[in-house]
C-alpha cells in the first residue's frame, strides 16, 4: 500500500522537476549540485525561504507605518482622523445602503420635498456620506511611504550590485556558459528579498486600500512571482536582475509623488509625476522591450538554444510587456488631464471624487454643508488631484 501511494507522488514530483522542463539539453540537475563559488548554484529549496522572510518583511512594515510613517504625516499636518462625517439622517442613510450612492435629478428632488432640504443640502450629504467609506489619508500615507523606502533601498542596493557585474554592460553576458554561472551572495540576497517583498505585496494586498487597478496589479504580482521564481530555479538570474532594477527605478518615483500629494506639496507632487511618466515610458516601453526582451528572446536563442521553462519564462515576459502598455496608456491619459486642467482652471479641483462628472458640477464650494476635513481626504489641491490621486 505504502508503496502504492508513493508511486503517483513519485510521478508528481518527478513530473514538476522535469530536467527536460527546466534545464537545455545535455544539463541535469547533479551537474548543478557541483561546488561552485559563492552561494552554489540556485536551488528550487532556496525559493521556500522566502515565505519566513516575507512574513518578516510584513511586520517591519507594521513597526514601520506606527513609528516612522505615521509619526512622519503628522509632523507635515495630516491628521489622524477620516473624512467630514455625514449629517445622521435615517432616510437618505436608508437611499445610499438600498437604493443608489448618485441619486439623480429626479430622486434629488424627490427626497427635497420629503425632507425639506435644498437639493444641493442633499448632494453634499451624499458626497460626505461616500467619503465616509474612503480610507483616511493618513492610512494612503502610510502605505506609500512603505513602498517608497523599500523600493528606494532595493534599487540603489541593486544598481550597486549589478554596477559592478559584467552583464550589466554587456547584456549577452547573462547567457555565456549558462547554465554554469555561480551564485555570488550579493546575487542570493538580491534575489531572495525581492522575491520575499512581492510575496509580502501579494497577501498585504487583500488588506490594503482597495484600488480600481486592483486586479491589474494582482495579475502583476502573480507575474512578477512566477518570474523570480522560475528564473531562479533554472539560474536565468542574471537577465532576473535587469529586469527587477529597471522596474524599481520608477517604482520609487510613483510612490514619493503619490507622498508629495498627500502632504498637498502639489508643485513637488506634479513634477515628480512628470519624471515618474518619462522614466516609466522610457524603462517599459523602451528600454525593457528593446534589451532585455531583445537578450532573452533573440540573444539567448543564439547563445543556448530554446527549451520547455524558456517558452515559459519568456511567455511570462511578454505578458509583463502587455501590462506595460496598459499602464503606460493609463498614465498618458493622466498626464493629459493634468495639463489640460493645469490650462484651464488653476483652482483647487474638489474632493477625492471629483473624477466624476457629476462631482464636477456639484462641487459644493459655498455651500454651508461644504466643509472638509484638513487632512486632505476631501481636498486634493492642484489640477492633477481630480482622477488620478483619488484612487490611490
Amino acid at each position: 500500500m505504502a508503496t502504492a501511494a508513493q508511486g503517483p507522488l513519485s510521478l508528481l514530483w518527478g513530473w514538476l522537476w522535469s530536467e527536460r522542463f527546466w534545464l537545455p539539453q545535455n544539463v541535469s540537475w547533479a551537474d548543478l549540485e557541483g561546488p561552485a563559488d559563492g552561494y552554489g548554484y540556485p536551488r528550487g529549496r532556496h525559493i521556500l525561504s522566502v515565505f519566513p522572510l516575507a512574513a518578516g518583511i510584513f511586520f517591519v512594515r507594521l513597526l514601520f507605518e506606527r513609528f516612522i510613517a505615521k509619526p512622519c504625516a503628522l509632523h507635515i499636518g495630516i491628521e489622524d482622523s477620516g473624512p467630514y462625517q455625514a449629517q445622521p439622517n435615517a432616510i437618505l442613510e436608508k437611499v445610499f445602503v438600498s437604493i443608489t450612492k448618485y441619486p439623480d435629478k429626479k430622486r434629488l428632488e424627490g427626497l427635497s420635498k420629503q425632507l425639506d432640504w435644498n437639493v444641493r443640502k442633499i448632494q453634499c450629504w451624499f458626497r460626505h456620506r461616500r467619503n465616509q467609506d474612503k480610507p483616511p489619508t493618513l492610512t494612503k500615507f502610510c502605505e506609500s511611504m512603505w513602498r517608497f523606502t523599500f523600493y528606494l533601498c532595493i534599487f540603489c542596493y541593486g544598481i550597486r550590485f549589478l554596477w559592478s557585474s559584467p552583464w550589466f554592460w554587456d547584456m549577452r553576458q547573462c547567457w555565456h556558459n549558462y547554465p554554469f554561472q555561480p551564485l555570488s551572495s550579493g546575487l542570493y540576497y538580491y534575489y531572495i528579498m525581492e522575491l520575499a517583498f512581492y510575496w509580502s505585496l501579494m497577501f498585504s494586498q487583500f488588506t490594503d486600500i482597495k484600488r480600481k487597478d486592483f486586479l491589474i496589479m494582482f495579475v502583476h504580482h502573480l507575474v512578477t512571482i512566477g518570474l523570480i521564481s522560475f528564473s531562479y530555479i533554472n539560474n536565468m538570474v542574471r537577465a532576473g536582475t535587469l529586469i527587477m532594477c529597471l522596474h524599481d527605478v520608477s517604482d520609487f518615483l510613483l510612490e514619493a509623488a503619490k507622498l508629495a500629494n498627500y502632504a498637498k506639496y502639489q508643485r513637488l507632487c506634479d513634477t515628480l509625476f512628470v519624471i515618474f511618466s518619462a522614466v516609466f515610458m522610457v524603462t517599459r516601453l523602451g528600454i525593457y522591450p528593446f534589451w532585455i526582451l531583445n537578450t532573452t528572446l533573440f540573444e539567448s536563442w543564439e547563445i543556448i538554444g530554446p527549451y520547455a521553462s524558456w517558452w515559459l519564462l519568456n511567455g511570462l515576459l511578454l505578458t509583463l510587456q502587455v501590462l506595460h502598455v496598459i499602464w503606460s496608456y493609463l498614465i498618458a491619459r493622466i498626464a493629459l488631464k493634468a495639463l489640460i486642467r493645469g490650462k484651464v482652471s488653476k483652482d483647487d479641483r474638489s474632493d477625492v471624487e471629483s473624477s466624476s462628472e457629476e462631482e464636477d458640477v456639484t462641487t459644493c464650494t459655498k455651500s454651508p454643508c461644504d466643509s472638509s476635513s484638513s487632512n486632505g481626504a476631501n481636498r486634493v489641491n492642484g489640477h492633477m488631484g481630480g482622477s488620478y490621486w483619488a484612487e490611490e
